[in-house]
């Protein structure tokens, strides 16, 4: 199926031949130019690709741990306490119905452009999807685990490391999943307004120098990401979760 729309594609926008939609072959070459022509030693990463993909995929990740670890830590302790869920249940529906574009313009006006700023648009937006499945997951726990762990004597501590934070492991990496894909599109959005290099400055760029192929070569270069961001995640989170698999498996 996918063939198929690619070939179509690729009749039809050279038989228009309209520049604004270049046929895919154009650009892959692009693509290849811009990221994926440099020497073998840096594995055909190009000074361009090592100015601006390697950037990119660091803020990405390093704002989508912190939010990460935010948000689990949080969700868990919510999702145990129904006292201090019920106390900030209004400032999280308040925070999450914000979209994270709209506070860009608080964060360079706190942080100035850069990377800080940066860091904070991935991680307002990230955080949710992991603490919601968090606190989901926490209190969803089997109640008659944590009584029987009571009556073995297992602190507060071992009771969470070894009872609810594996129950509520499913939950928590549906929301880090989640997440992933969030920080992807978060970290373009912050390079757009706030950067002076990354992924999401280039495709500025070729905006502005009215590079249709190099717009599209970076389109389809963050759908490439995500895609293996996503499939490498899959095959952690399986392998991880085979225990969780096995335990709910029907005899």
């Amino acid at each position: 199926m996918i063939l198929t729309v690619i070939v179509f594609w690729e009749l039809v926008s050279r038989r228009l031949a309209d520049k604004d939609f270049p046929p895919p072959t154009t650009i892959v070459a692009r693509m290849y130019e811009l990221w994926f022509s440099g020497p073998v030693r840096r594995l055909f990463l190009t000074d361009d690709a090592m100015a601006n993909i390697l950037p990119s995929l660091g803020r990405m990740f390093s704002g989508w741990i912190l939010a990460s670890l935010i948000g689990v830590l949080l969700g868990v302790f919510l999702g145990r306490s129904r006292v201090a869920a019920d106390y900030v249940n209004a400032l999280i529906e308040f925070g999450r119905a914000i979209p994270p574009p709209l506070l860009l313009p608080l964060f360079i006006v706190l942080f100035q452009a850069g990377l800080q700023t940066q860091l904070a648009a991935i991680v307002s937006g990230v955080i949710w999807p992991v603490l919601l499945n968090s606190m989901d997951g926490a209190r969803a726990v089997d109640r008659t685990y944590t009584e029987t762990a009571t009556v073995f004597g297992l602190s507060r501590a071992q009771r969470l490391r070894r009872i609810v934070i594996p129950a509520a492991s499913p939950k928590i990496f549906a929301g880090l999943r989640l997440s992933l894909s969030l920080a992807l599109i978060l970290m373009v959005i912050s390079e757009l307004f706030g950067g002076t290099d990354g992924i999401g400055y280039q495709l500025l760029i070729a905006q502005r120098s009215f590079d249709a192929p190099g717009v599209w070569a970076t389109i389809a270069l963050l759908g490439t990401l995500g895609f293996i961001v996503n499939s490498l995640f899959v095959l952690a989170e399986r392998r991880l979760l085979v225990w969780h698999r096995q335990a709910t498996r029907t005899p």
